[in-house]
């Protein structure tokens, strides 16, 4: 346990080293900070408005951009470190693959995940200036949301960071797979259904196989239980899962599927060649 929190420390220095991690604080913080200086609080669209109005903003930035920079950042973690020669260097030390391949991920996840939640808390910290009132439960559920995107997506990329050996291949996977969950969230599905005929209850069900759809979902009915701005999809939804097993699907689903690929990852690190 030692080595492995050592090796997490170790990671989370090396990103506060590198400018990705700055650039990426001051994506979410400087948005959010934007949000209220152009006035997004004091708007109404389709009922929201104030600090529900931000956080609902935020929600639809956080899923085009968060999954990108985890992919991009996080992709070249073990891949990197095997071509300069840094995975061999730690190996001569009293480290187990165990503890590398763990502590990378855990020192990997903070760095990832605390400036998009510091993002959310300035938003809640501005709102709270302008008078906002406090919304405790959905701050917490959309933290546990955040939490599990990113989770999902760090998994993903230590799976491709292990199985690819070069940086270069693992960060054109990154890409191709991000667009492809992008792709599947709204415009190859309606393809898929006009040009196929295919069910409708198929094309749901591969939509929320679909962790970045399932963010989105989840996050949507904090703000709107009903599900009024997706449409009739609303009514399978509800009526399927109900509002609150929605909520539970949204958050455990992605965290399964990121523990699925990283433990998937860690055996693939384990009986590959190392070097």
């Amino acid at each position: 346990m030692k080595n492995l929190l050592l090796i997490a420390y170790l990671d989370v220095k090396e990103s506060l080293r590198s400018k990705w991690f700055y650039v990426y604080s001051v994506v979410f913080g400087g948005l959010m900070a934007l949000f209220f200086i152009t006035g997004v609080s004091d708007s109404v669209v389709m009922g929201f408005t104030g600090l529900s109005r931000t956080l609902l903003i935020f929600i639809q930035v956080t899923i085009i951009i968060l999954p990108i920079f985890i992919l991009i950042t996080t992709v070249k973690s073990i891949s990197g470190d095997r071509e300069s020669n840094v995975l061999e260097y730690m190996l001569s030390f009293p480290v187990s693959l165990k503890d590398y391949y763990w502590g990378k991920m855990l020192g990997r996840f903070s760095t990832v995940f605390l400036p998009v939640f510091l993002a959310l808390i300035l938003g809640v910290v501005f709102g709270m200036l302008k008078g906002g009132v406090l919304p405790w439960k959905m701050i917490f559920l959309y933290s546990a949301l955040l939490f599990s995107l990113s989770f999902v997506f760090l998994g993903l990329a230590f799976f491709l960071s292990t199985i690819l050996k070069s940086t270069d291949i693992a960060l054109g996977a990154s890409f191709v797979v991000w667009i492809i969950l992008l792709a599947f969230i709204d415009i190859a599905l309606m393809g898929l259904m006009l040009q196929n005929r295919v069910s409708d209850d198929v094309v749901i069900t591969l939509a929320m196989l679909n962790p970045i759809e399932v963010f989105r979902i989840g996050a949507i009915s904090l703000f709107d239980p009903e599900l009024t701005v997706i449409g009739p999809v609303a009514y399978y939804l509800l009526d399927t899962l109900g509002s609150t097993m929605l909520i539970v699907y949204a958050f455990v689903y992605p965290i399964v599927i990121g523990l699925l690929l990283s433990y998937i990852g860690y055996i693939a690190f384990r009986k590959k060649d190392l070097l």
